[in-house]
């Protein structure tokens, strides 16, 4: 026990004499460096330790002078190799620089190792993708063939639709044209046959019937231009004036010899023309001006004082040549003999107004049954 117990203390002494290492910090190229030295067993130590801290490199080159510059945001290659010139250890530098990207592949190469899983698990799943999206790409282009197939045959038959709608259309409205056409021609020749039957006295009503009706097709299916009419045209003008001349002869006779039926008779004709209204307002107005002409004749002061006395008197004219009646008999006398004609004017205007209003009350169409009265009342009363 006692020499093993001396050996002991031999061994302990001449580790208690040996000086201790000195460390120095490494830099990553003497790290570099000293692995071309080791052996693969240091080798793989170095290995296992950059496999255990990945992002020990990077740690390293920012506390670095040289490699720190790199990562600054600001970094300028021209300054820096300027720097590297002005210092003349442009070769240190090199070899400084091969030596940090040697060790930066090698780096790269273990993060590729230490992740070969995950990145061959992200390639199956990208080329899954790139699959997936192949096969909606074929479908999308599938789908956009087959909705321009549909498109094509939606949009043919509504082509179709929209050519055929005009055309029935155009042919509707030609159709009409052509029977408003027909209509109008029967409707003139009727005419031509009724104003020839009795040339001297042709049946007025029913001529004044097929006028208006003539008229009004020409007025709602817009006939002008169309040959066949427009040729009919001067002389179916030419009737209407003639049938408008002869009513007007027939209402006139029958309102000097107060005859209703020739006034009924006149008035019918005009109501078939359309034109009752204006013709009353127009024979009205007419015997108004009469009965106003009367009754300015018969109190025109100057052609009576003018009759009254071949000389002015007292009474007579006064300096400033406004007329007056005189305080003679004969003044008098004139006046009264200058209203006896203006009165008689005046019952005669009147009876045939009120002969022409019981007409009006009492006449209505055979056809319809419209009173004539109400027909020409309807804008305004100008008849009590």
């Amino acid at each position: 026990m006692s020499a093993t117990t001396t050996t002991m203390q031999l061994r302990s002494g001449s580790m208690a004499r040996r000086p201790a290492p000195v460390t120095t910090p490494s830099s990553p190229l003497n790290r570099l460096q000293s692995s071309k030295t080791l052996t693969p067993s240091s080798n793989a130590a170095i290995s296992g330790e950059l496999d255990a801290s990945p992002d020990a490199s990077f740690d390293e080159f920012s506390r670095d002078k040289v490699f720190s510059k790199f990562l600054e945001e600001e970094f300028d290659v021209t300054r820096f190799v300027s720097d590297a010139l002005r210092s003349g250890s442009a070769s240190s530098c090199s070899e400084k620089l091969e030596e940090g990207i040697r060790l930066m592949d090698r780096q790269l190469r273990n993060e590729i190792n230490l992740r070969h899983d995950d990145l061959l698990h992200l390639l199956t799943s990208l080329k899954e993708t790139e699959g997936s999206v192949s096969l909606m790409k074929g479908g999308a282009q599938s789908l956009l063939s087959c909705v321009r197939r549909i498109r094509s045959e939606i949009a043919e038959p509504y082509h179709d639709i929209k050519t055929k709608t005009r055309q029935l259309a155009s042919l509707h409205e030609t159709i009409e044209l052509l029977r408003s056409v027909i209509r109008a021609l029967r409707q003139i020749k009727k005419l031509k046959e009724a104003m020839e039957t009795d040339a001297s006295r042709p049946d007025l009503a029913k001529s004044a019937q097929l006028y208006n009706e003539v008229e009004t097709l020409r007025k709602e299916a817009d006939l002008n231009g169309v040959e066949v009419i427009d040729s009919e045209i001067p002389w179916f003008l030419e009737s209407g004036n003639k049938i408008r001349t002869e009513a007007m002869k027939v209402l006139e006779k029958g309102m000097e010899a107060l005859n209703q039926a020739e006034v009924g008779s006149g008035l019918q004709v005009y109501y078939n023309m359309g034109e009752l209204k204006p013709t009353v307002e127009g024979m009205v107005g007419k015997y108004k001006s009469m009965a106003v002409k009367s009754i300015s004749t018969a109190f025109d002061l100057k052609a009576i004082s003018a009759s009254a006395s071949g000389s002015l008197g007292p009474g007579g004219v006064q300096r400033s040549g406004t007329p007056q009646l005189g305080g003679s008999s004969k003044a008098r006398e004139n006046l009264w003999q200058r209203l006896n004609p203006c009165l008689e004017q005046l019952h005669a205007v009147m009876l045939a107004v009120w002969h022409l209003q019981r007409v009006l009350s009492k006449k209505r169409d055979p056809i319809s049954h419209a009173g004539f009265l109400e027909e020409v009342m309807q804008a305004r009363p100008f008849l009590l």
